[in-house]
């Protein structure tokens, strides 16, 4: 008697069960920044002190995300990127990936990423040099 493949009984998911995952990312992603453009985190009491900044006076590379994200969700992008400039870049990468994650979702495609050492090295050089460059005296246009 031959053995039955685990595999072949398994029936392969319809579009909308491929799509779960990805629409409950996207809805956790936006019930996040509808509560931080409903809640101004202009306004002291509502969020917590960024820690580095409260003790060293030295800003981290997240410092003014929330302003960020506050003002991209009520479309002033220029507030958006004066915050915390990086933060957007953060926002349209996500939702570039998002967009692919759906294609190959729809396509029956796992996503797979896998992203090479030198991208990485290259993002982590991006990160520690947006956050020099912001607390040194001629870095005070990246301030939030």
């Amino acid at each position: 008697m031959a053995a039955v493949n685990a595999d072949s009984r398994r029936a392969t998911p319809s579009v909308p069960g491929r799509l779960a995952v990805p629409t409950g990312v996207l809805a956790a992603v936006a019930a996040a920044f509808a509560y931080v453009g409903a809640v101004d985190p202009n306004e002291p009491g509502h969020y917590p002190v960024c820690p580095l900044l409260h003790y060293t006076g030295l800003y981290c590379p997240g410092c003014g995300g929330l302003r960020s994200a506050h003002a991209f969700v009520h479309g002033d992008l220029p507030a958006a990127l004066h915050a915390n400039a990086l933060a957007v870049l953060g926002y349209l990468a996500f939702a570039v990936l998002w967009t692919v994650w759906v294609v190959h979702a729809v396509r029956g495609r796992p996503l797979r990423i896998d992203p090479r050492p030198g991208l990485v090295w290259s993002l982590g050089a991006l990160l520690l040099v947006f956050t020099v460059v912001r607390n040194l005296p001629f870095g005070g246009w990246l301030h939030p």
